[in-house]
């Protein structure tokens, strides 16, 4: 039984990390050992352990789901949907959310020291020695962890956007662990648009004179100009043009003319720039590589024939589905595709396309109907 926790800002978390000695074999064929894997928890483990809930979080993301970031300050990611009174409840749930392999807050990825270089110096960062990973990697190391945690079953697993192919992954990997799974504006594969999306960002990365191959962690001088320029591109996928009308339209920053010239003219311009400029202060541009590609490689049917059905036939959870209708990377046809394949298994699942203005990102915002499908589905009984 995991004990109780302590607050950790003063309301309800605790940060922890924990090396694991066991080698994690992953899809590559290669070998991973140790695995360092930084996470948070949140509330207790009940008597039985039957009221834990797993956050996976998305290709950004990190560990600190509802609790203050050590970067930037700011309020954890999903506060509007982890906490007391809220959906996914510490009073009611033990939560865990770990910082997924590859990533860059805790977790073992390319910044990590690579064992193989430990000496009398310390050692050196893997940069790109580090093993290409997977969606199905992430998934069994969070398995690990769970086991070092003694928890064998989850009440829940949850996650939008990659943390959602996460979520749907775990009842497909480990089909006798997982008692229900909530998958929100995600996808059952990556398709080439969103393969090709990645790769103008890789390419950002990759042409900065900094990036050095990835070798650029000894002088602290990363490839900042091109993962600004990747995150710019990404996050453009991540709202709707209703949204962008809304916030923008075509208003002028902080100006009165245009300047015939090309700095940020417009305010949407301003924006990008900012959210490009914010995101290389916490984020690491070879993790942003190896993510991507993760994701790129993401296809539950491939193991099985090809057949998204098959993918389900082996586990009993339930399942629930939650897309948006401005959501453009991952469409409602997305969601639906998965609910057909679902429905074709057996599997008992829900679904409900929701409203929003905001695009993809919709459900890391006020998202009040959202909220209320994932209450509803955590407190019902299975059918």
């Amino acid at each position: 039984m995991v004990e109780p926790v302590k607050d950790m800002d003063a309301r309800f978390g605790t940060r922890r990390y924990v090396v694991l000695t066991e080698p994690l074999r992953l899809d590559s064929g290669a070998s991973l050992s140790p695995v360092e894997i930084a996470y948070e928890t949140y509330g207790a483990l009940n008597a039985d352990g039957s009221n834990a809930i797993l956050i996976c979080h998305a290709l950004t993301g990190d560990q600190y789901v509802a609790s203050t970031h050590p970067v930037t300050g700011k309020p954890g990611w999903w506060t509007r949907a982890v906490g007391p009174g809220l959906p996914i409840d510490p009073t009611r749930h033990f939560i865990i959310c770990a910082n997924v392999l590859g990533s860059c807050m805790g977790s073992s990825g390319p910044a990590s020291i690579d064992p193989a270089t430990r000496g009398e110096g310390g050692g050196e960062p893997f940069a790109m020695r580090f093993p290409v990973i997977t969606i199905a990697d992430m998934v069994r190391a969070q398995a690990m962890l769970l086991d070092h945690l003694g928890i064998g079953r989850l009440f829940a697993v949850i996650g939008g956007s990659m943390g959602g192919m996460q979520a749907l992954s775990w009842p497909t990997i480990f089909p006798d662990r997982v008692e229900s799974a909530i998958v929100i504006a995600s996808t059952s594969r990556h398709s080439a648009q969103n393969i090709a999306f990645h790769e103008v960002g890789r390419q950002a990365i990759m042409a900065d004179p900094r990036w050095r191959g990835g070798a650029y962690y000894a002088d602290g001088q990363a490839p900042a100009s091109g993962l600004a320029v990747a995150r710019m591109a990404a996050h453009i996928t991540y709202l709707s043009e209703e949204g962008l009308t809304e916030k923008f339209g075509r208003r002028l920053q902080a100006r009165d003319a245009k300047t015939f010239g090309f700095d940020a003219d417009f305010q949407v311009e301003s924006y990008l720039r900012h959210q490009g400029i914010s995101f290389v202060e916490r984020f690491d541009a070879n993790s942003y590589l190896y993510i991507t590609r993760a994701m790129d490689y993401y296809d539950i049917a491939e193991d099985h024939g090809g057949s998204l059905a098959a993918a389900f036939t082996a586990t009993r959870a339930r399942f629930c589905l939650i897309s948006f209708d401005t959501d453009w990377l991952y469409p409602t046809a997305e969601s639906r595709l998965i609910v057909h394949a679902l429905n074709a298994a057996g599997r008992e699942v829900s679904f409900v396309e929701l409203h929003s203005p905001f695009g993809h990102d919709a459900f890391l915002l006020d998202a009040p109907d959202m909220n209320r499908v994932i209450d509803g589905f955590l407190r019902a009984k299975r059918s």
